[in-house]
């Protein structure tokens, strides 16, 4: 979605970290449990959410991650100019790969793929490095009414949260420039 509505608005998008479930331990939680949660109707409606959108929709079956070691590295990502490669990466192996992104030597590979120098990916999983600005984006998130992802926020103006069909942003634009 993002890229469609940089190539249609000619709109600049920024990921910011954001910590979905701080409270989920560092090993995730079985995917059985955020089933118990919400119920599989809910599993279901986001599954065809994502067919909608011709995405693939295949997160691991045994886990939901904990997603900080992943949005710490990404950071480190930006510093190396390569975020936007190591976020699409990381997005493709959780949705459509089944890989566990919570998990240290999936991270390894991921960022090696996208080619972050080993050495410094290593000092971020051995560290909290960049954990204070995970928290502080997160928190600044929650302060704005972000309570899930995706969230868009429009010309920091216009907050649209949720998987939205692509009209909806186009109204979203329009109200924008009135």
């Amino acid at each position: 979605m993002a890229e469609q509505i940089r190539e249609r608005f000619d709109a600049e998008a920024t990921w910011l970290p954001f910590d979905l479930h701080p409270e989920y331990p560092p090993e995730g939680i079985p995917r059985a449990e955020l089933h118990a949660r919400y119920g599989e109707r809910a599993h279901e409606h986001v599954r065809t959410v994502f067919e909608r959108a011709g995405l693939a929709y295949n997160p691991p079956p045994d886990v939901v991650p904990n997603s900080r070691a992943a949005l710490r590295l990404g950071e480190l990502a930006r510093g190396h100019g390569l975020h936007q490669e190591l976020h699409d990466r990381v997005m493709d192996a959780y949705w459509a790969e089944g890989r566990n992104i919570g998990d240290r030597d999936e991270l390894r590979t991921l960022a090696a793929d996208v080619r972050l120098p080993s050495d410094d990916v290593e000092r971020v999983l051995a560290s909290d490095e960049h954990l204070d600005l995970v928290l502080g984006s997160t928190r600044q998130a929650q302060l704005i009414g972000i309570n899930g992802i995706p969230a868009f926020l429009l010309d920091r103006r216009l907050l649209v949260l949720g998987a939205q069909p692509f009209h909806l942003f186009e109204q979203a634009f329009a109200q924008l420039e009135s």
